[in-house]
C-alpha cells in the first residue's frame, strides 16, 4: 500500500501526476485527505480522497508514503501528528518515503536527510538539514525520494514506480505517455 497524503493547499500537479504514474503501473495507492475527505488544493482544486487521515493502518502492507508540495499545503502535512506518524512508521521500517517541492523540507526537519542526497524547491534548500543538496530534478538516495516541484511531478512519480516494480516498468509507462 502506498499513501498519498493531502493536506489544504496541496499542489495539485504534484499529487496528481505521481498518483497517475502509481495507478498506471497497478501499484495499491490511497490518497489520504489530512482531517477531511475533500482537500482543496494551492489553486483551488478539489480532491476527493480514499479516505481520511486517521482511518489509514500503518503495518507491514505500507510500502511508500508520498508528500506533495504546495503552500500551505507543506505546511498543513508537517502539522499533522498522524503524517508524522505515518513518516516515522516509514522511516524506522525501511519503507519508500517521497517528498517533492516544499515538502522535503518536513524530513529534512526531522533530521531524516542527513548525509542523504536530496533536492526540493529552489529556496528551501536551508530546510534540507543535514543533506547533499543535488542539481538533479528528481533524487533517490537509498529509500527517500525527492523532487523540485510540479515540472518534474511525472518524472517523480515515475521514480517511485522505477523503485518498487524497476527502471523497465517505469520506461514502460514514460513511453505509453509520450513522455521525454
Amino acid at each position: 500500500m502506498i499513501y498519498c497524503f493531502l493536506a489544504e493547499g496541496f499542489e495539485e500537479v504534484e499529487a496528481l501526476a505521481a498518483v497517475d504514474m502509481i495507478r498506471r503501473a497497478d501499484l495499491e495507492l490511497k490518497i489520504v485527505g489530512v482531517n477531511n475527505k475533500t482537500i482543496c488544493g494551492a489553486h483551488k482544486i478539489k480532491v476527493e480522497c480514499d479516505c481520511v487521515s486517521d482511518e489509514i493502518t500503518l503495518d507491514s502492507n505500507l510500502n511508500a508514503i508520498i508528500l506533495p508540495g504546495g503552500m500551505p499545503g507543506t505546511l498543513n502535512l508537517e502539522k499533522s501528528n498522524i503524517v508524522q506518524n505515518a513518516i516515522d512508521f516509514a522511516y524506522k521500517n525501511g519503507k519508500l518515503i517521497c517528498a517533492i517541492c516544499a515538502a522535503p523540507s518536513i524530513l529534512g526537519h526531522k533530521g531524516l536527510l542527513d548525509g542523504k542526497n536530496a533536492i526540493a524547491y529552489p529556496g528551501f534548500e536551508n530546510e534540507l538539514i543535514g543533506a547533499v543538496i543535488s542539481e538533479k530534478h528528481v533524487v533517490r538516495d537509498g529509500n527517500i525520494i525527492t523532487a523540485k516541484g510540479a515540472g518534474v511531478a511525472v518524472d517523480f512519480g515515475l521514480e517511485i514506480v522505477s523503485y518498487i516494480l524497476g527502471t523497465e516498468k517505469a520506461e514502460e509507462i514514460r513511453k505509453s505517455i509520450q513522455c521525454r
